[in-house]
């Protein structure tokens, strides 16, 4: 059994090896997950639920102001969320990042937006996103939590077959360049206190294990977009 979990685990990883040796450079403090290290500690993770049906649904982010829309196509495939049909493929259809947008969900955040001044979206406008498509969505700013809350809780939601986390983080504050980004998490491994990202920008950086910590205090940094709040996490579910 244990052995048949290797070989399933090491498949996953495969659609994140292509791309790993085109990315940039990783800082010392950071793990890519194609790595033996990283192989070693998705191996070895207490909270690795969340993995396998992100991994299946990896979804690039289309340009680089896009890391959210890709975020939120990525969880609402995972989630089994009602897909828009298309008589393309048979009447079946998966989320993407253009159809993502449906009225609701314009009403909070418009596409057109996201490619213009300032770019991008903040953590409140990613958790109404979420909360238009009918999800339970939790919005915390790393100002009102602390590094034990949100380790406790993230711990929790990866080990929840129904629940996903996201977070909103400075680059720069892990080691990369350089502005604001989200991205899902998908493994926390205890021995070493880190989590895994599964890097939305996978042309930029493969996934990466970054301490909880480091992570933390990323969050826990001022966007100027978003009213001067901090950024921080999004747990998404039913």
């Amino acid at each position: 059994m244990y052995r048949m979990v290797l070989n399933v685990a090491a498949a996953a990883m495969t659609c994140f090896s292509v791309a790993h040796a085109e990315t940039m450079p990783l800082s010392e403090n950071l793990i890519g997950l194609t790595s033996p290290e990283g192989q070693t500690l998705l191996l070895g993770s207490e909270a690795s639920n969340d993995y396998f049906p992100l991994s299946i649904h990896f979804t690039t982010q289309d340009n680089p102001a896009y890391c959210g829309p890709a975020t939120i196509a990525m969880v609402l495939n995972a989630l089994n969320v009602p897909r828009p049909a298309s008589k393309m493929t048979l009447g079946l259809g998966m989320f993407d990042q253009e159809n993502i947008f449906t009225p609701a969900a314009t009403a909070v955040k418009p596409a057109a937006s996201i490619v213009n001044p300032p770019y991008g979206m903040t953590l409140d406008e990613l958790g109404g996103v979420f909360a238009a498509h009918d999800l339970v969505v939790d919005v915390v700013h790393a100002s009102d939590s602390d590094l034990n809350t949100f380790r406790k809780t993230a711990v929790s939601l990866l080990r929840d077959n129904d629940k996903f986390i996201l977070v909103n983080y400075l680059r720069k504050s892990i080691g990369q360049e350089s502005g604001g980004h989200i991205s899902p998490l998908g493994a926390y491994d205890e021995d070493s206190d880190r989590f895994l990202i599964l890097d939305v920008s996978r042309y930029k950086y493969p996934p990466v294990w970054v301490e909880a910590a480091t992570l933390f205090d990323a969050m826990n940094t001022v966007d100027a977009d978003n009213d001067g709040n901090t950024r921080g996490y999004v747990s998404v579910g039913h």
